[in-house]
């Protein structure tokens, strides 16, 4: 049995849940763009409070590992390992992706089937990776390049192709076709309460002190033409 605060920052939502043994118990959220730093901490006391749990009860903080937003992933993590560092416990990280994964319902799954969350990058490129349908890997976490269809061994064979994730548009209008099925999922807090109860059972944590998000790429930061003499 885990009590198990959950943050997802690796978008431009900022979600905040907490779990106990895989079960949400409350989740608050901010839709507001780029409001992580303001937001964050904000929600995680709404989490708490309303709950009605102190954080000396946490057993685990759990992160989203990236890919995502330079920033906003690094607001998430300093938060955490300050939480951990305080109450004495372990770090769980989870990967960003598999997060979107666990946002589709699995009702819709068959065996056959294949979950491809896709994270929008610059121009045609998305971070994706496939999962089967028990959410264990048939492919890593990487960067693609949308250009001659990366996934087309996929969508000649059994089941359906289930995309999701703010990248998932720009691959299924390119491509799309009977066998793809295009979700809206989101990022959301809510969805990492199963995999890091599975973490936090397996005992799968992280160097509080030395880790880092897995962001991909250096931050976009673009150098200023203005003129000042």
């Amino acid at each position: 049995m885990s009590l198990i605060l959950q943050l997802e920052t690796s978008s431009e939502i900022c979600s905040v849940a907490l779990s106990y043994s895989g079960n949400t118990l409350y989740i608050a959220e901010s839709n507001i763009p780029n409001s992580h730093t303001e937001r964050l901490t904000l929600l995680i006391k709404e989490c708490m409070d309303q709950a009605g749990k102190s954080f000396s009860q946490l057993d685990a903080v759990a992160i989203s590992a990236g890919p995502g937003s330079y920033t906003s992933l690094r607001v998430g993590v300093s938060t955490a390992k300050g939480l951990c560092y305080a109450i004495g416990i372990p770090l769980i990280a989870i990967d960003s992706l598999l997060n979107l994964a666990y946002g589709i319902d699995m009702e819709l799954i068959n065996e056959a089937d294949r979950i491809i969350p896709m994270i929008d990058a610059r121009r045609m490129e998305v971070y994706a990776a496939v999962f089967k349908n028990d959410y264990s890997y048939f492919t890593e976490t990487a960067s693609v390049i949308l250009e001659n269809d990366p996934f087309h061994s996929l969508t000649v064979g059994e089941g359906t192709i289930h995309v999701c994730g703010s990248g998932a548009i720009k691959y299924y209008d390119r491509y799309q076709s009977e066998r793809i099925a295009l979700h809206h999922t989101k990022t959301s807090a809510s969805y990492m309460c199963i995999p890091a109860s599975n973490k936090f059972e397996a005992g799968q944590f992280e160097d509080v002190a030395y880790y880092t998000p897995n962001y991909f790429k250096s931050p976009n930061i673009t150098k200023s033409v203005k003129k000042y003499f």
